[in-house]
């Protein structure tokens, strides 16, 4: 950019106007997740305050039987929260050893060659959409589990718990290994100049420092299975019952979000049903923000931990050393515990409980022995079942990735990929599906992606921390720990019935653009910070506006990452499946829509049905699926490799 001098009076007055402007539209962008969370919260609770008054709310929470078509209806959510919570819980103690051992492995243990590899590989199974959790889950986990524990269904709260517990890993890994990423070196090599061996300064400095983001982690693995819809959906057995005994793994469960997808459908509409299940929904919305809240809490705790300031820093260091010291060295104590529990868990379901109790044995004695061990023999041990929670990763993503692109494969074929279905679903093609998908994600990454960058625009370039930049930024938090099926009856409530644009491919494309807004507004946001503060000053000075200086100087660098945000936003919109359950899709169409006010299909929706309610369609059910996935892992590799591109050759 040139400078050719001072700008007139006139034209300076014109730049500010149009300076104004601008901070006015990004201001705009930014304060738009506040306003859909309000909205989101405004139409839930007016669509279940019918319910609230006729039934009671602390009634509605605490009743223990929900029929909703009986006679009486009865409107008890009690046992659908204990499900919910126990299917969460049985994810959390699958998922929790596998991960956190796991992310040891990949930041502390792993050469750089093997990181390259299954960093990617724990991504990718980030990227498998839910519903092919689902379809797998349905057609082999259930399956397994009937056969193996020799009972009428395998379709049982074990299921769920298997399923969301793989299903949380990747945010479990990611973020674990992000926290324990950012714990000094120093205190690494420090310990290690003091003589502790590799595994003393895991246990006793690395993870008591990383510990908050470890427990952030955790809660947002949490957050995730509380949330997931379809694979719960197809696995579960969907009784609303409490299991008895309580502990009984292999009982039919119910989900709160399962419940909505089941028979949101079907429910007549203004119906007292109708509005018990936004009242679902409203308790739904409100364990999941909680949740969230408390992640945020943590996640900014460990900001301000890393905050270069000396006293605060100092006293961070003291109060690690101090927690280090006292009850967070009681850590490293129940470490063999965590192998016990993973290795429990494995034998139990392999070999039975015999095994187990064998395996919990020597694992207690190893517990209870573990002074008479050397340090050496105990690093051993603990690297062991570090290396053992990867490989049990590893393989999981190989076994879900062999059945479906083994039994998919088969009957990929040109016609298939070009033709429409017929004998529902079970003849014929996807061609409807595959379009109408596509169509779904253009149209939500169109309304999406200037939203999302206007609001990381003024987050980094126009305002500084303050008030009203928490408030967005949590407003974008609370959106992004949003459930999906919260969005599908937000859109179901709000853009279907309120604006009457009945189920459109635009509803769909508007409830699939708020889902992916925080996640665009947070790698954008990310991508422009990242790009050296210096570089601004140097155009500012040389007298460009504040707005040239981002057009043509914040922002060509930061592209990469921006890209990034909208590749993954499309393999998520891609993926989903309940916030167009009730706002877009239909299950079969012979053309494609010629308006915006028309249904259209979609590929999850598509498997979902062909999964759930068409026997006789195992061929076509395995290939929608191998295609769905080609689609979507296809988008993410496409993001990896910009991200390792733009790693590689940013240089400042």
């Amino acid at each position: 950019m040139s400078v050719t001098g001072a700008p007139s009076p006139a034209k300076w007055n014109g730049m500010h106007i149009k300076e104004s402007i601008l901070k006015s539209i990004w201001f705009f962008c930014a304060i738009f997740a506040v306003i859909v969370i309000f909205f989101i919260f405004v139409f839930l609770f007016w669509d279940a305050y019918p319910i609230f008054l006729q039934v009671g709310f602390w009634d509605f929470i605490t009743g223990m039987s929900w029929n909703p078509t009986g006679n009486p209806p009865m409107y008890g959510i009690f046992p659908l929260i204990v499900d919910t919570l126990l299917v969460t819980i049985g994810a959390m103690a699958i998922s929790i050893p596998l991960g956190i051992g796991s992310a040891i492995y990949i930041s502390e243990l792993a050469p750089a060659r093997v990181k390259a590899v299954v960093k990617p590989a724990i991504e990718l199974l980030a990227g498998i959409p839910s519903v092919v959790f689902g379809f797998f889950g349905l057609v082999v986990l259930t399956d397994w589990i009937r056969v193996t524990f020799d009972v009428p269904t395998g379709q049982t709260w074990l299921a769920g718990s298997l399923l969301l517990g793989i299903m949380a890993l990747p945010t479990i890994i990611s973020v674990s290994e992000d926290a324990i990423a950012c714990v000094p070196r120093e205190y690494k090599e420090g310990s290690l100049a003091v003589g502790a061996n590799h595994w003393q300064t895991i246990s006793r400095v690395i993870v008591p420092g990383a510990l908050s983001g470890i427990t952030a982690a955790i809660i947002l693995g949490m957050g995730r299975a509380l949330g997931e819809t379809m694979a719960v959906l197809m696995v579960t057995g969907n009784a609303a019952i409490i299991p008895s005994p309580l502990w009984n793994m292999l009982s039919p469960i119910r989900t709160l979000t399962g419940t909505l997808g089941i028979e949101m459908g079907e429910v007549a509409i203004g119906s007292m049903h109708f509005h018990a299940l936004f009242g679902v929904a409203v308790v739904l919305l409100m364990i999941t923000l909680g949740v969230n809240l408390i992640a945020r809490g943590i996640l900014g705790r460990i900001r301000e931990k890393q905050m270069p300031s000396g006293k605060k820093r100092n006293k961070n260091a003291l109060s690690c050393a101090m927690d280090r010291s006292g009850w967070l060295g009681g850590v490293r104590n129940v470490t063999p515990w965590i192998g016990a529990a993973l290795l429990t868990g494995l034998m139990f379901l392999f070999s039975r409980a015999g095994a187990a109790m064998l395996t919990v044995g020597v694992v207690g004695g190893i517990a209870t022995s573990r002074k008479r061990l050397s340090s050496r023999l105990v690093q051993k041990i603990a690297f062991a079942l570090i290396a053992l929670s990867i490989i049990i990763v590893l393989v999981v993503l190989g076994i879900i990735l062999w059945d479906i692109i083994s039994k998919g494969i088969v009957n990929l074929t040109w016609d298939f990929l070009t033709q429409s279905p017929r004998d529902l679903g079970r003849a014929g093609g996807i061609f409807p599906a595959i379009v109408g998908t596509l169509y779904l994600v253009l149209g939500a990454i169109a309304i999406s992606l200037p939203l999302g960058v206007g609001a990381a625009v003024y987050l980094t370039e126009y305002t500084r921390e303050g008030t009203i930049t928490r408030i967005i930024r949590t407003g974008a938090d609370l959106l992004n720990g949003t459930p999906s099926i919260v969005f599908g009856l937000f859109g179901f409530a709000f853009l279907v019935l309120y604006l009457n644009f009945g189920v459109s491919l635009i509803a769909g494309q508007i409830t699939l653009a708020l889902m992916v807004l925080p996640t665009i507004i947070r790698t954008t946001e990310e991508a422009l910070k990242g790009v050296p503060h210096a570089i601004r000053e140097g155009s500012l000075a040389l007298g460009a506006t504040k707005w040239q200086t981002i057009r043509r100087v914040v922002i060509p660098p930061a592209m990469p990452g921006i890209i990034t945000g909208a590749i993954l936003s499309i393999g998520r919109a891609a993926g989903e499946t309940a916030p167009i359950l009730f706002t877009a899709v239909v299950f079969s169409q012979r053309f494609l829509p010629t308006s915006l006010f028309e249904p259209v299909m979609a590929l999850p929706y598509h498997l979902y049905i062909l999964a759930t309610n068409v026997p006789n369609a195992q061929a076509n059910q395995y290939t929608t699926a191998l295609v769905l996935l080609m689609l979507v892992i296809a988008i993410y590799s496409v993001a990896i490799v910009i991200r390792h591109h733009y790693q590689k050759t940013l240089r400042w």
